[in-house]
């Protein structure tokens, strides 16, 4: 009898962790963390997740001035004797025009991955990335941050640039095409001294 009662004691225990075991494997085989259904929406969502910003951006600035002034000064002066009569007049006069104009216009066209680095209270995606490209020598670097609402990222998960907010876009270069457009700093100081 009292091997009956312990083996049955034992029995139940082998069941009662098998169900237990069973059951953790069954709860293991989908990481609700990292799961991603067939038909789920692959927008970026989350701190990690990556999104294609498409970067159209185009600036034009132009400006004008006119300027015009005139000024005249006349000074009439008589002198009257018993004999004659003296007249003398003395005129100044002048005028000045001015004509100014800037004009600046700038363009850039790329794509760039970016990765979602945080999330606002509001739900507003933080996002950030940059790139490098080498070309004969020449570097060009993009760097991007800005915020994203979720939805304004499209079902192919890409964003216009214009659609960031805090949008804070640098395109840089480096190499033998960019350093001779940079000035010289002779250039400059002579420049500011007013020498030029």
């Amino acid at each position: 009898m009292y091997r009956k009662l312990t083996l049955g004691l034992l029995l139940a225990f082998v069941m009662q962790a098998q169900s237990a075991h069973a059951q953790e494997h069954a709860a293991g085989m989908i990481d609700p963390t990292t799961y991603h259904g067939l038909a789920e929406d692959r927008r970026a969502h989350r701190v990690g997740d990556t999104l294609t910003v498409l970067v159209v951006e185009t600036s034009r600035a132009s400006a004008t001035a006119n300027t015009a002034s005139g000024n005249d000064v006349q000074l009439n002066a008589g002198l009257r004797t018993t004999n004659r009569d003296h007249g003398g007049v003395l005129s100044l006069g002048g005028s000045d025009t001015g004509t100014g104009q800037t004009n600046r216009s700038g363009a850039v066209q790329t794509q760039l991955a970016v990765r979602v680095v945080g999330i606002d209270d509001s739900g507003t995606l933080r996002i950030r990335g940059e790139q490098s490209v080498v070309v004969n020598g020449e570097t060009q670097h993009i760097a991007l941050n800005g915020a994203v609402r979720p939805e304004d990222i499209s079902s192919a998960n890409t964003i216009l640039s214009n659609r960031i907010s805090e949008a804070n876009i640098e395109f840089t270069g480096r190499g033998d095409v960019s350093e001779p457009q940079k000035r010289s700093i002779i250039y400059r100081i002579t420049k500011w001294l007013g020498l030029l």
